[in-house]
């Protein structure tokens, strides 16, 4: 019963690194705002890259020899105009220039926010759903608008493919709305689940080791060392996944700017027709 205590005392939940806390509470009215420890984290995320950015670019585009700081902008900058050139397409390069600022930041500012949530007693904020909600549907509206600039009311042709019996089409056209909108749910969905699942799996294993560890038997002690390599293997692996998240957000994004743009060829078809 001892030990079990001292387990229940040691333990606590995994949910608890995910606690929303006010910081600087503001009432105004009715409606009652405040500055959370998400806001504060993704306000020093944001003064980190712009930090970066500056120094990197205050004396007009870096050294000749770059040094650590303007060889990750030169990376990030790269990997990313590589990757709208290659997903976004019947568009010249000068047309896909100014979609690509929007993506650029969107991906660094992931970025930095996902590996920022690796460092101990911080705060990850990707792994909050509305937030993550919020940033894929302003995103999401934005690219609709952009399809509805470039093909007009043509942009509502992908609800209706090519071929299709007419007694169908009210329901293929219900169907395809449906799977375009949960697009943007999708987007938000599955950057939140792979952060908060991972660091849950984290907190949970290494909770575990340290209370092994901190047992006075050399039994525990022994036995604690096998979930405390496994928590650092874990954490390797929650750091690729970080990287990986922040590129799987971006690579989406950019897919589904080029659908609007360019729309389904099943859509082409359909409109030549």
């Amino acid at each position: 019963m001892t030990l079990l205590h001292e387990m229940d005392l040691t333990l606590t939940s995994p949910l608890d690194q995910f606690e929303i806390v006010p910081l600087i509470p503001m009432n105004i009215g009715n409606f009652y705002f405040s500055f959370t420890n998400p806001s504060l984290f993704m306000l020093l995320t944001l003064i980190l890259v712009l930090l970066l950015f500056y120094f990197v670019t205050k004396n007009g585009g870096g050294k000749l020899v770059p040094n650590a700081c303007q060889s990750l902008v030169e990376l990030l900058y790269d990997f990313v105009l590589n990757l709208v050139n290659e997903q976004i397409g019947g568009l010249s390069v000068n047309v896909k220039q100014r979609f690509f600022p929007c993506i650029f930041v969107t991906f660094t500012f992931l970025l930095f926010l996902n590996l920022q949530g690796m460092i101990p007693y911080s705060f990850t904020v990707t792994s909050h759903f509305l937030i993550t909600l919020g940033l894929s549907f302003s995103i999401f509206i934005g690219i609709t608008i952009v399809g509805f600039q470039r093909n007009g009311l043509h942009f509502l042709s992908f609800l209706l493919p090519a071929g299709v019996p007419l007694p169908l089409a009210p329901f293929l056209v219900l169907l395809e709305l449906i799977s375009y909108c949960f697009r943007a749910l999708s987007l938000g969905i599955r950057l939140f689940a792979n952060m908060m699942a991972g660091h849950s799996l984290v907190k949970i294993l290494s909770g575990f080791a340290w209370t092994m560890l901190c047992m006075n038997s050399l039994f525990y002690f022994i036995g604690g060392l096998f979930p405390f390599f496994i928590v650092l293997a874990l954490t390797g692996l929650e750091l690729g996944v970080a990287i990986l998240q922040a590129y799987v957000f971006t690579i989406l994004i950019c897919i589904y700017l080029n659908d609007a743009i360019n729309l389904h060829q099943t859509c082409l078809l359909f409109i030549y027709n």
